[in-house]
């Protein structure tokens, strides 16, 4: 199955929207949407509610949206939860001050928010009073719930979600997308009975726990039909109930991309991974400078444990970890892996290790730190565009347990290229991304020069990246009108590598055909330029043992699974545009050859990298099957009867599909089977 390459420049844009959008880097251009600006200080008042809720301060709560959000302190249905807590919070303290103020609290506060608050809440009312009985330790009273600190995680997520839909103050798009990606991945997982290759990363980053459901106005109580359609594609998007489904539609008054995004932003991310985990992308990606200032220790994933094994195919070369994520956002030390097996911090080096410092003054070594230091001159340009990480400053005071490298820079491995083998970390960066830079210009020539100076046998074990370099050497001279000088490119390399991998021979026969239409334009701007240059940038970092960053490794798996899940739906996903996640699959046909055709040339390289596939085990069908088998079906199954067959049996699109196939598409006697 061809592999799914992403489109990684548009990555960097909802990264840099992200990262503006979050404040978490210094940069004075605005993201490339108003709204994510004007949600910023919302989502800082909510983080704030939430934390202060979370520790038990429930005033100060109550005092932020007496200023902020009065109209939640007017919902007499949350104001009877809030105070229930404050009164649970009060008696916890233990002194006798406090029992004595939690009783007239009690008296003056709390019974007469519990007779109007909502029909449950008097009976609610009378069940905490025997908190005055039982003690906070004890698991077996009867009221050991409401004792329990988990309490006021729910209070907190309820009151955030509610808070999050009235100021719009969603979460960023990639966000949104992020959480969207890894709970289809981890569905598509379960149900295929496969075992994730980024299930290290993802059991820490999302989070199991969801904030409450906000609750609906009374008003919007009474009778409302919306669409089947919309019930079911929302139900099974963020794993809903049908009802569930209903009630968010109900909340979000019939707007099923309000009610989705109200879904989403309930789902919980460990933002202090997900923040490293950005930072370690953007440096990679010479997005902003490697240097950072917090606090004091790096931040870690523990490595996934050696020999577990996936049905992902091989093209991801991960590990596994069945380890499993902790109960709280900001709950000890995550740990990030290096995909060794061994711990590695998401820094860039600015010191050379240990056992490069001895490395000789050689000639050729000289004639090398030469051209490493021509290298940096010329993208001193790119530093400058280079943006500074901040962090979440707001939120240090908040993240217990997970503390920051100052220098913000990252190890590399020891495993180096030998003609590089005397350079610093910090160059090799440098030059890692300064070949990229030239690699997006179209600077074939001048690439494939100086890396084969740094490194004689980087192309001999890249082949098909050498080639489509000389591809755009070819395509470039063929545009000047150098008839002759791309012949001979493709004489002394396009020629001989072609001869060396058959399955490079119809790539060149295409490119050949160049000589009858040489329109620089054409051929020059239609080029994929920036998906050579990530792959250059991957397969060249890796020589020097700079590892890609684990957020490339997520978007690919996630993506990939995000496909074959709708495959299996046999549907268009209706989120995809909203999250920009079609945006994200988006690549120029490439006139570059494609390494689909080869399991060595993927090896090596390809346009979108590696990329997650499914063995024949997992019985999901290839590419060249899936059509006539989605054709086939929807033949004999109508959309009515697919929805039918969905509502009456609480079943996935794909199962309701099968199983109206076996019956000939009447959803009347499947239901009549199933209940025989």
């Amino acid at each position: 199955m061809d592999s799914w390459p992403v489109n990684w420049e548009a990555l960097d844009s909802l990264i840099i929207d992200f990262a503006k959008s979050e404040n978490l880097i210094e940069d004075s251009s605005p993201p490339s949407s108003p709204s994510l600006t004007s949600s910023y200080h919302s989502r800082l008042i909510i983080r704030q509610i939430r934390r202060s809720l979370e520790v038990g301060n429930i005033d100060a709560a109550i005092d932020i949206l007496r200023v902020h959000a009065p109209f939640v302190l007017e919902d007499h249905r949350l104001l009877f939860r809030l105070q229930k807590l404050k009164f649970i919070e009060l008696l916890r303290k233990g002194t006798r001050d406090d029992r004595i103020f939690a009783i007239d609290y009690l008296r003056k506060s709390l019974a007469p928010c519990a007779l109007n608050a909502y029909p449950e809440a008097y009976e609610e009312f009378k069940h905490v009073l025997l908190a005055f009985i039982y003690d906070k330790d004890d698991q077996t009273s009867p009221v050991a719930n409401e004792w329990a600190e988990k309490r006021r995680y729910e209070i907190a997520g309820l009151v955030s979600s509610v808070l999050r839909a009235h100021f719009h103050a969603y979460n960023p798009i990639f966000s949104m997308a992020l959480r969207y990606l890894m709970s289809i991945h981890k569905v598509f997982c379960f149900r295929q009975g496969i075992v994730s290759p980024i299930s290290y990363l993802t059991e820490r980053l999302l989070l199991e726990e969801r904030d409450f459901p906000a609750l609906p106005p009374e008003s919007l109580y009474e009778a409302q039909v919306f669409d089947e359609v919309d019930i079911q594609a929302l139900a099974h998007a963020v794993e809903l109930t049908r009802q569930g489904a209903i009630d968010s539609l109900r909340f979000a008054k019939g707007d099923l991309f309000q009610a989705f995004q109200n879904e989403i932003c309930r789902m919980r991310l460990n933002d202090a991974m997900l923040d490293e985990l950005v930072r370690e992308y953007c440096v990679y990606r010479g997005i902003v400078e490697p240097g950072m200032q917090t606090s004091s220790e790096p931040l870690k994933v523990n490595p996934p444990e050696s020999g577990c094994c996936s049905s992902l195919d091989s093209s991801i070369d991960v590990d596994h970890s069945t380890a499993k994520h902790s109960n709280s956002e900001t709950s000890a030390t995550t740990d990030l892996s290096s995909m060794q097996g061994i711990d590695v911090e998401l820094r860039f080096a600015s010191e050379p290790t240990n056992n490069l410092e001895d490395c000789s003054p050689s000639g050729s070594h000289q004639s090398e730190s030469s051209s490493l230091l021509r290298n940096r001159s010329k993208g001193a340009g790119e530093r400058s565009k280079r943006k500074r990480w901040r962090g979440r400053h707001d939120d240090l005071d908040f993240i217990s347990g997970v503390h920051f490298n100052q220098d913000g820079k990252q190890k590399v491995s020891t495993t180096i290229s030998k003609g590089v083998e005397c350079t610093s970390a910090e160059d090799k960066y440098e030059i890692v991304l300064q070949m990229k830079e030239l690699a997006s210009r179209g600077m074939a020539a001048e690439v494939v020069e100086e890396i084969s100076t740094l490194d004689p046998d980087f192309f001999v074990q890249n082949p098909v990246l050498l080639f489509q370099l000389k591809q755009v050497e070819f395509l470039k001279l063929v545009g000047l009108g150098d008839h002759s000088g791309a012949l001979r490119v493709a004489c002394s390399h396009l020629g001989p590598l072609a001869a060396r991998d058959p399955n490079l021979l119809k790539p060149l026969k295409e490119t050949l055909l160049s000589l009858l239409r040489p329109n620089e334009e054409a051929l020059v701007t239609g080029l994929p330029l920036h998906a050579l240059a990530t792959s250059l940038q991957v397969a060249f970092g890796k020589r020097l043992g700079i590892e890609e960053p684990q957020l490339m490794r997520i978007m690919r798996a996630t993506l990939h699974t995000h496909s074959e899940w709708f495959k299996l739906q046999m549907c268009k996903d209706r989120f995809e545009s909203l999250l920009r996640i079609d945006s994200l699959k988006e690549n120029n046909t490439p006139v570059l050859t494609s390494l689909a055709t080869s399991k060595s040339n993927i090896d090596s390289c390809s346009l979108g990298s590696s990329q997650a596939t499914i063995s024949s085990a997992t019985g999901v069908s290839d590419d060249s099957s899936s059509p006539n088998q989605a054709s086939s079906q929807d033949a004999i199954c109508d959309e009515n009867a697919i929805l039918k067959v969905m509502e009456f049996l609480a079943l996935p699109r794909a199962d309701a599909i099968h199983l109206l196939a076996q019956y000939n598409g009447n959803a009347e006697t499947v239901i009549q089977q199933i209940f025989a």
